[in-house]
């Protein structure tokens, strides 16, 4: 699983444009859906009303989709297979209305424009390649005299792919580069300010719509001011850059990172409650304890903070965050504090539990 989570989405700003993907085509997806069953309303005469019933597939395939990805701790692998779905029923459509002949031959290349809609190029391309090897196997082992008698249908529909996936891939990559530049920490290759405001109201929004809650952990390096006093500002950006590299390997694909200033940094996490947010910030925060980012022995300090429902405020969620992190700071640094939906700070869990590592003891 990991391993094709990673083909999928090998960098930040693949993992939140696959993420956000949901809300920015829910529009264009709905016509889709619309205009593909009112097709087949209208065939039903001449094609069988048999064609709906497969359609109804998709339909649940798709509806539940959001609702699967926000539950799994790899979306972008239930996105992906969703397509795959789609693409297994018009293809079992397609050999069962007559292989080659069938006038839902080109609605296969359907999934792969939508691929193009939440992952990379290379995605779409391997996409496309699946495509091909599906509609083969839709149509020559079906009728393979027709196909040899009049292969067009199949060449024609062949050429329609090839079209849409360059088209696509174009198009894909001029916003990615866009997104990239406008986006990214160039430093440290993390999502910055702008991509967390973003991310931040379409998960405002779902929290509000399913009543579902959010964890914000907020995390700062311990004296980092000291390393660029001592060894100066080169070293110290070599050192953020380690640091945000250790700290990346330690969350998973669905666990997205910001970079928000200077030493700073933010980890959203939509749908996780306050106990596994602190498994998570404890887990980043051995990462950083045990790779002597730079050569150098540094820690971070954490803060963890909750909300559910219509309470997911960016403002209260960040105050709570920052103000159990001070805590951490006051105690003596290198630990996680938690606080309640940002009112008070209540003891954090039992992270030696979490984690197992006898280091966490002093996160209390």
């Amino acid at each position: 699983m990991k391993w094709l989570s990673r083909f999928l989405c090998p960098t930040e700003l693949d993992r939140t444009r696959a993420a956000e993907a949901g809300a920015r085509t829910r529009r264009a997806r709905t016509l889709c859906a619309a205009a593909m069953a009112a097709a087949l309303v209208l065939v039903a005469p001449w094609q069988g009303w048999w064609t709906l019933g497969l359609f109804a597939l998709v339909a649940v395939n798709l509806a539940t989709l959001e609702w699967r990805m926000r539950r799994s701790h790899y979306p972008e692998v239930h996105a992906a297979a969703s397509q795959l779905f789609v693409l297994a029923v018009i293809g079992l459509g397609v050999a069962i209305d007559g292989g080659p002949a069938s006038p839902l031959l080109s609605w296969l290349v359907i999934p792969g424009a939508i691929v193009a809609t939440r992952f990379r190029s290379e995605v779409v391309v391997a996409g496309a390649g699946l495509t091909a090897l599906v509609l083969c196997a839709a149509t020559v082992p079906v009728d393979p005299a027709a196909v040899t008698d009049d292969p067009s249908p199949l060449i024609a529909t062949m050429a329609l792919l090839g079209c849409v996936t360059a088209v696509t891939s174009a198009l894909m990559s001029g916003e990615i580069l866009h997104r990239g530049r406008a986006v990214l920490d160039p430093l440290t290759g993390l999502l910055n300010r702008t991509a967390l405001e973003s991310r931040l109201v379409e998960i405002e929004q779902q929290a509000r719509l399913t009543g579902g809650s959010v964890s914000l952990v907020v995390l700062d390096l311990d004296h980092f001011k000291q390393v660029n006093d001592t060894h100066g500002h080169e070293r110290g950006d070599a050192v953020l850059r380690d640091v945000a590299y250790e700290m990346r390997k330690a969350l998973r694909s669905f666990e997205l990172m910001y970079r928000i200033g200077g030493e700073e940094f933010i980890v959203l996490l939509p749908g996780l409650p306050v106990t596994d947010a602190v498994e998570i910030a404890e887990r980043v925060r051995r990462a950083v304890e045990h790779a002597r980012p730079g050569d150098l022995e540094l820690t971070l300090s954490a803060g963890v903070a909750t909300g559910s429902g219509h309470e997911v405020m960016y403002e209260r969620l960040f105050r709570a965050a920052d103000s159990a992190l001070l805590e951490a700071k006051r105690e003596g640094r290198n630990r996680v504090r938690a606080a309640a939906e940002g009112i008070p700070l209540v003891p954090v869990p039992d992270v030696r539990a979490l984690v197992g590592d006898e280091s966490a003891a002093r996160v209390s």
